[in-house]
This record gives C-alpha cells, sequence and structure tokens, in this order.
C-alpha cells in the first residue's frame, strides 16, 4: 500500500509540474496544452482507471476479500492496484453459484464507474450505513413434489429452511448485535416458501439465510433433507 502511495504522489507531481509549465515558460504554452490533450486523448482509459482507484478507495465500494458482482463478473476481490484490480473468478447460476472457477481476473478500475457494483461481503445497511457480512439471503427454487400436497410440502420445506439456517441467524446477531443486518428481520417475520405457478410446473419458492462462501454445500443439504421428508411423506400415505 505504501508503494501505491509513493506511486500515487508521484503521478500527481508530474501532473502538477505539466499544468504550472505555462506559468513559468508563457511560450511553451502552446505546445504544453497541445501534448496534455494528446496525451490525455491517447490515454484516457489509464487516467479514468487511476481515477477509479480513488473512487474505489473514497467510496469503499469494497476492499479485498470481498466477493462482489461487477456486470457480468464475479469473483473475491484479491488485490486492488491504481490501474486494475484483481478478482479469483467465482461461477454464477444454479450449477456453479459460489464455487471458485480457478481463473483470475485483471479488471481495469475505470469499470467501476459505469457498470452496477453488488457487493455480497457489504450489501446490507443498518441505519443508513453499510456493514460487513459473511451471510446472505438466498433462494431456492423447488418443483412441487408430486402426490404431495401443497401447503404439507410448504410446511416441509419451511421447517428444513428454519433447521438449518437457525445457527446462521443467531451467530450473526450475536456478532453485530444492534448492527444486524436488516434481512435478518425479514428472515425471521415474513413467510419463508412462497408458491408460483407458471404454464407447466408449480413452484415452492424459498428464501434462506446462507453463509457467502459454502452457499452450495447448504443448498445441497437442504435439497436432501427436503427429498428425504418427501419419501417419508409418501411412505407414510402407502402404509
Amino acid at each position: 500500500m505504501r508503494s501505491t502511495s509513493t506511486l500515487a504522489i508521484g503521478i500527481l507531481v508530474l501532473v502538477l509540474s505539466i499544468l504550472l509549465i505555462p506559468i513559468f515558460r508563457p511560450s511553451l504554452g502552446v505546445y504544453v496544452t497541445i501534448i496534455a490533450l494528446g496525451t490525455a486523448v491517447a490515454l484516457q482509459k489509464y487516467v479514468a482507471s487511476f481515477a477509479g482507484f480513488f473512487v474505489l478507495r473514497m467510496s469503499r465500494l469494497f476492499d479485498v476479500g470481498h466477493r462482489v458482482r461487477i456486470g457480468e463478473i464475479k469473483g473475491d476481490v484479491r488485490d486492488i492496484g491504481l490501474l486494475h484490480f484483481v478478482l479469483d473468478e467465482v461461477g454464477e447460476g444454479e450449477k456453479s453459484g459460489g464455487e471458485l472457477t480457478g481463473r483470475i481476473l485483471h479488471i481495469p478500475n475505470h469499470v467501476i464507474l459505469d457498470q452496477p457494483v453488488l457487493n455480497f461481503s457489504q450489501n446490507f445497511s443498518v441505519r443508513g450505513r453499510f456493514i460487513v457480512c459473511d451471510v446472505a439471503f438466498d433462494e431456492l427454487r423447488v418443483p412441487l413434489p408430486p402426490a404431495i400436497p401443497v401447503h404439507r410440502a410448504v410446511k416441509l420445506l419451511e421447517e428444513i429452511f428454519q433447521e438449518e439456517d437457525r445457527p446462521l441467524v443467531e451467530k450473526a446477531r450475536r456478532t453485530y448485535g444492534r448492527d444486524a443486518p436488516n434481512f435478518l428481520e425479514e428472515a425471521e417475520r415474513t413467510p419463508r416458501v412462497m408458491v408460483f405457478i407458471d404454464a407447466n410446473t408449480t413452484w415452492l419458492v424459498g428464501r434462506f439465510v446462507a453463509p457467502i462462501r459454502g452457499r452450495n454445500e447448504l443448498r445441497s443439504r437442504i435439497n436432501l433433507r427436503f427429498l428425504e421428508a418427501v419419501e417419508k411423506e409418501r411412505s407414510a400415505v402407502v402404509g
């Protein structure tokens, strides 16, 4: 970080020196202006990335260790430099969501100036300010199992959600105290599972608290428990 600050100061001193030349050498003013304009056009993306570094630091959009999505790119922040930041890429979607792909992405800082930034690690507000949190509100969609009444299926899935994420909710409340993320209140006071119907399928859509790293393992465990509960229900009906 010290070398980054030194380089930033050096660049600022160079820019100021160029701007001050016309004051002390008026005869060079025209040439300096032309050179400055040409340089600005040629290096506009580098200048924008340099400016983006200060935007990142002042706005605290994200920091090293945070999990972010910028446009279509998702990953864990490994490093933030003057001109670019480095991400460990993370898969997106139902099949690969939350898993590291093994690829390292070098992204110019200017991307944050015109792309939406979603910070999974710092995306919850309390009393008008953002806080860092390593859990998030996740969503799971499962088709309504055949031969199971919809109300019974909803109850089974809600019970599993509450049992699986209760330790995470309690841990978050102990950790953050009064500054607990707002979504914890939603998790405790709103229905966990809702029913949606499209042209071909009735879906159970549930929301639960999940760790940002380890989300897939929790989703898999919930799915397995739900399938086991459904089998027991069917066995009980047959019996």
